[in-house]
């Protein structure tokens, strides 16, 4: 096949390096058999409980929905793997947040290397550990109280689970670093998608049979909401691979006896940095009041828990701490990514600027300023996608997606575009390796 290295990988080219390329096809069979070993542990009950009996306790409970999205349906299905990669990604926000404020983590990240990068996973592994064990011990706690479920409530029934759900999270968090390093990437992310993916074919079954029903209302309700998702899955792709295009002029500068001319360029800036992570992020967090409620039991939490439920009494108070909780980790995500600072000292290295703006502190201001306006186009853009399909349900009255089909979708489409762009990226490896050969 005739190629050109300054061409982006067509759809043929792309296959047929996942098919040919042993590098490339070692590390999607990996990726695949890695997953598949996830979604058979889902599977696997943790000990000493009656599932029949969970089941039927749990079957209307819109938090135990909306959880088994990022496991796969193992909570309610009272898996090994229950927890998933939920600890992980808890535990990533809080030591993310922390590199932020304490220096020694942020020199760490910045100073020290590969050294500091994994001293910061390392961490992150620790916290995780400890986040898994709060998390089991609450449900553990929970589920030894509901009634007829445990075989044989008290102490040693919630150790056991605590054990062996705590396993299940470090084994996923294992695993997801294991895609992440030997697979193709997105370890995190790719576990999240396959979840949903397990878990979407119910909820499709259950519109389409709604559709089935012969009311024509209802036919109408359900076509108006595929077409939402529709539109939101335009959306998506639009934020996802929108970008700002700031052009840069590189000075003519003279190596030797040869002279080079100045060269025009531009450095993109995306709409959205953070891609799918600041909606996962903040549907974590969504999660925290629901789930201390419901394992604490407390009347004051299980109060916070409705006011921000998408099916409470507010839900303008659900979209209003939704939409801040993405709009915080769009720029929070912004900031770790892009650094204004480090982009102008690099621009001025290279000899190249912005025209009409000064090297140095200007610099660094005008890309601030670019990055803060296109941060929060991104982050409302992104609330607006994630909200207005959950609204739309609850409007026509069809609940079969449980609120929540807009942030499932969300994280579908985005963990794709970035699966894609990571294959694309080793296709473009594999064809520079066979140019040198």
């Amino acid at each position: 096949m005739d190629v050109s290295k300054e061409k982006a990988p067509t759809a043929q080219e792309t296959f047929l390096q996942m098919a040919q390329a042993a590098g490339l096809r070692g590390r999607i069979l990996v990726t695949l058999g890695l997953l598949i070993l996830v979604r058979l542990g889902v599977h696997l009950p943790v000990p000493g409980i009656d599932r029949v009996a969970f089941s039927q306790n749990v079957q209307n409970s819109p938090l135990i929905g909306f959880l088994d999205l990022f496991s796969g349906g193992g909570l309610s299905a009272l898996g090994i793997f229950a927890l998933g990669i939920l600890p992980y990604i808890n535990a990533s926000i809080i030591v993310q947040l922390l590199t932020a404020a304490l220096p020694s983590l942020e020199d760490l990240q910045k100073n020290e290397g590969e050294a500091g990068r994994r001293k910061i996973s390392q961490i992150t592994r620790y916290v995780s550990l400890g986040w898994a064990v709060i998390q089991s011990v609450g449900i553990a706690t929970w589920v030894g109280n509901l009634q007829g479920v445990a075989i044989a409530p008290g102490p040693v029934f919630i150790a056991q689970m605590t054990l062996a759900l705590t396993a299940g999270s470090m084994f996923v968090m294992w695993v997801s670093e294991l895609i992440t390093e030997r697979g193709i990437g997105n370890g995190a992310s790719l576990l999240i998608f396959i979840n949903i993916v397990s878990v979407l074919p119910r909820s499709l079954g259950q519109t389409f049979e709604l559709a089935q029903s012969g009311d024509t209302q209802v036919v109408g309700r359900v076509v108006v909401l595929l077409l939402v998702f529709l539109v939101t899955i335009v959306g998506i792709v639009f934020v996802q691979e929108g970008t700002r295009r700031i052009p840069i002029i590189s000075a003519r500068r003279q190596v030797g006896r040869k002279v080079y001319r100045e060269s025009r360029s531009y450095l993109p800036l995306r709409l959205n940095q953070g891609g799918v992570m600041p909606i996962i992020f903040a549907s974590s967090v969504l999660i925290v009041p629901s789930f201390l409620a419901q394992s604490l039991n407390n009347p004051f939490l299980v109060q916070v828990a409705n006011v921000l439920s998408p099916n409470g009494p507010t839900p303008w108070a659900y979209a209003l701490f939704y939409l801040t909780l993405i709009l915080f980790f769009s720029y929070f995500y912004a900031s770790l990514i892009v650094n204004p600072v480090d982009m102008s000292q690099n621009l001025k290295k290279m000899g190249a600027s912005i025209p009409g703006i000064r090297p140095g502190q200007k610099t660094s201001d005008y890309v601030e300023k670019v990055l803060n306006r296109l941060t929060f186009l991104g982050a409302i853009f992104l609330g607006l996608v994630a909200i207005v399909p959950t609204a739309v349900e609850s409007a026509i009255g069809v609940q079969t997606f449980r609120g929540f089909g807009a942030t499932s979708l969300l994280i579908l489409v985005g963990v794709a575009i970035e699966t894609a762009k990571q294959i694309q990226t080793y296709v473009i490896s594999q064809r520079y390796e066979g140019m040198v050969k």
